[in-house]
């Protein structure tokens, strides 16, 4: 909004000239998401004390531990994430940017499901919110929507291709099969959060370091001079997307600060699934959707071990793990819960800086 209102005075005020800039843009995002997540989190934070009397249900099947160290706490926390990542892109972005409310349609219609599951958690005082297949259903229409409108929006071939990450000038072009990849990734993106979201600062902190990877990707495929250096394809106007990443990277931040062990508060499914749709969106309109696999390479590890957990259980009755996901495997072989948590971020940051050399590795 600023960008739309000052911007165009910047030839008759200097110090307009500023919003032109997208990494000061960025910056103003980051710094506003953070400032709304501290500011309005102790009130969001009570609300949702008083609206659950007692707070998140703790699955019984889970590690002990958490039915004493966990009863209580309030979750929907992820509405704080959606207040800050909201008013942080929509102060700083260009809003006549298509690309910008793409993102946001996702963010916000995954963020919507997830409330709508959390709800009848609390309201039935059970761990089974909204049925899967419904769930999975309203995801899918919304991702499909998203993938069409970016096909729309994005030149062509770009628009249905595939980008392959480490090979120069790697593009297969997929045609309509394009249309349900980019609804996967989105929704795969998501519930593969949605999984990981299961111990104190364990998805958050992850979810930041994609966004802060994605914030540089978003800005460097927006760039065609960046793009053309570093031999990736350009796709332009998607540099705005660093606003929203910024946006998202200051509403983690502030969203951690009551999420830290032990937390006040939990993102539950309103957070994690609008995050991880986001992050799959932007992965989705920057075409470096196997980057994102890469990037989120944490989120991978934890959906694949459900996968073959259950897989090995319907078809030789025997667990892989001794529970999925996978960090909860490591708390039953007697990990302390801040142990598996700061040893998730460390291999999430080691995959983070792999899927980025792909920006030069070519």
């Amino acid at each position: 909004m600023l960008y739309n209102l000052l911007a165009p005075y910047a030839d008759h005020f200097a110090a307009f000239n500023l919003f032109r800039y997208i990494t000061f843009r960025t910056g103003g995002a980051t710094v506003t998401a953070l400032l709304v997540c501290f500011v309005f989190g102790p009130m969001v934070i009570r609300w949702l004390k008083s609206k659950q009397a007692h707070g998140q249900p703790i699955r019984t099947d889970g590690p002990e531990s958490h039915l004493l160290t966990k009863k209580g706490t309030p979750t929907m926390g992820g509405l704080l994430i959606l207040f800050g990542v909201a008013a942080g892109t929509l102060l700083w972005a260009d809003l006549s940017n298509r690309y910008v409310w793409v993102v946001l349609l996702v963010t916000v219609g995954f963020g919507a499901v997830g409330f709508a599951d959390d709800y009848l958690k609390l309201t039935r005082r059970s761990h089974k919110g909204v049925p899967g297949k419904y769930k999975l259903v309203a995801e899918c229409a919304i991702a499909l929507i998203a993938t069409l409108w970016i096909m729309d929006i994005t030149r062509d071939p770009l628009s249905t291709s595939l980008s392959i990450p480490f090979i120069k000038d790697a593009l297969i072009n997929l045609g309509w099969i394009f249309i349900p990849f980019g609804a996967l990734v989105m929704v795969g993106a998501s519930n593969a959060v949605n999984l990981t979201d299961g111990l104190d600062g364990l998805a958050i902190v992850p979810v930041m370091i994609a966004a802060g990877c994605f914030a540089l990707i978003s800005y460097l495929v927006g760039n065609a001079v960046f793009a053309n250096y570093l031999q990736i394809n350009s796709v332009p106007g998607t540099g705005e997307l660093a606003v929203f990443c910024g946006a998202l990277v200051g509403a983690s931040l502030g969203f951690l600060w009551f999420n830290a062990p032990p937390a006040m508060v939990f993102m539950g499914d309103t957070g994690s699934l609008s995050v991880g749709g986001a992050l799959g969106a932007i992965s989705v309109v920057t075409k470096h959707e196997i980057v994102l696999a890469i990037i989120g390479g944490l989120f991978v590890l934890e959906t694949v071990s459900v996968i073959v957990q259950v897989i090995s259980f319907k078809t030789t009755g025997k667990r892989v793990f001794r529970m999925a996901p996978l960090h909860h495997h490591f708390e039953k072989k007697g990990w302390a819960e801040p142990t598996v948590v700061i040893r998730f971020w460390i291999i999430a940051s080691i995959l983070a800086l792999a899927g980025l050399s792909s920006l030069k590795l070519r």
